[in-house]
């Protein structure tokens, strides 16, 4: 979202506006919301479906919370010196809990390499599972509208513009003539002239991209990335920790003072994050992006200025 305040009071007030957001917020693992969000979306009838139905309290509680891993909430600079918020989390516990369900009910094999699970839609348990996953894709649209709302409020800002994606979702779309669903894991939609948010690291640009026609798009059923890519595994970077007893049983390849000296050069203010997230384990969104060819422009390029994520020792069950 851009927002209308002067990049210059951003930057002057910079520490302070992190520390309000990393105080205000609720970041990590299993976090409550110490603010009750009513939101519409709770009265939706899914909500009496078996895998919905026990998470509702959850929800509730956990609405506007951010997770842990690659979540975050960022404060940035455009090329023409605007100031923009962006987020990245998604349906958190509730989406976690819910695919778990399916997954059980549906007879999945359990491992990282193992056959997928399909599902007819046209069985019941096929027409719940849509039914849920369209819930929790509101869920997820609802929280970072609420971050945003709120990051904006505590800055005494309005909401200018605003460019808000899915990824890791289902759609049903049609594609050379033919009705499909497209599952798009960690890739967004880039139809012609749909916005979409893509972010870099903690210590590189993200942006603002637009999808353009071409046969490369159509190929690419209209897709684009959701973030620059990994290169180095979380264990590789942050080593083998107990999470237990909290001691560390192997050190990584990245130390937090490798991963401070790079933000810093990058003037960026941060708050928690793990050395797993240090911008030394992505790849440079610029070159991934020339990688893209002629399926998406670049409309906005968004320097970060400051960085809140969940903090060192925050495990991340979901390996996002």
């Amino acid at each position: 979202m851009r927002i209308d305040i002067p990049s210059s009071e951003v930057k002057a007030n910079i520490r302070t506006i992190m520390d309000d957001i990393w105080h205000t917020l609720a970041f990590g693992i299993g976090q409550k919301n110490n603010r009750r969000v009513d939101h519409e979306l709770f009265d939706d009838p899914a909500w009496s479906l078996p895998a919905l139905a026990p998470q509702k309290k959850m929800a509730r509680e956990q609405l506007g919370t951010i997770g842990s891993g690659n979540h975050f909430v960022d404060l940035f600079v455009d090329e023409c010196d605007r100031v923009w918020l962006g987020v990245h989390f998604g349906s958190r516990g509730l989406g976690h809990k819910t695919a778990t369900y399916f997954l059980k009910a549906g007879g999945a094999k359990d491992g990282m390499n193992v056959d997928p699970l399909i599902l007819s839609v046209r069985s019941n348990i096929g027409s719940d599972y849509l039914a849920c996953m369209t819930l929790c894709g509101r869920y997820g649209y609802a929280g970072r509208d609420w971050v945003c709302a709120e990051v904006a409020s505590l800055l005494g800002a309005d909401i200018l513009e605003e460019v808000h994606n899915h990824h890791n979702f289902a759609w049903q779309e049609k594609h050379f003539g033919r009705n499909l669903w497209v599952v798009r894991k960690g890739a967004t939609p880039a139809f012609p002239g749909q916005k979409g948010f893509v972010g870099g690291s903690m210590g590189d640009v993200s942006v603002i991209v637009e999808g353009k026609d071409s046969n490369e798009s159509k190929r690419a059923l209209y897709s684009t990335v959701h973030g620059a890519g990994r290169v180095m595994s979380r264990t590789a970077a942050r080593g083998k920790i107990n999470y237990r007893t909290g001691r560390i049983l192997s050190p990584g390849v990245i130390s937090r003072s490798m991963m401070m000296e790079w933000v810093h050069a990058d003037g960026v203010e941060l708050r928690g994050a793990g050395t797993d997230e240090s911008p030394h384990c992505y790849k440079r969104l610029p070159e991934v992006l020339r990688q893209q060819g002629p399926t998406v422009s670049i409309i906005h390029t968004l320097q970060p200025i400051g960085v809140a994520m969940a903090g060192e020792n925050e495990l991340d069950p979901y390996k996002d």
